[in-house]
């Protein structure tokens, strides 16, 4: 697998990082592991779809605060 970037990298915690796999089915290229030893696989272009809504503001509201 080709390593392709580290989401945090300010810690020896195991943080969550993204991966190519050329080896992979298609559906399963991109690998993403997080810091208690799991791992998700995608394709490149569910990605592309995820970067997309990213970039767009999709998930911002997980970042507003709650009302209580």
């Amino acid at each position: 697998m080709h390593h392709i970037a580290t989401f945090c990298g300010n810690c020896n915690c195991g943080c969550p990082e993204l991966y190519l796999d050329h080896e992979a089915p298609e559906e399963k290229r991109v690998v993403i592991t997080d810091d208690f030893g799991q791992r998700i696989q995608m394709s490149v272009e569910q990605l592309r779809v995820l970067v997309d809504d990213i970039k767009t503001g999709v998930l911002d509201k997980l970042f507003e605060p709650t009302a209580a």
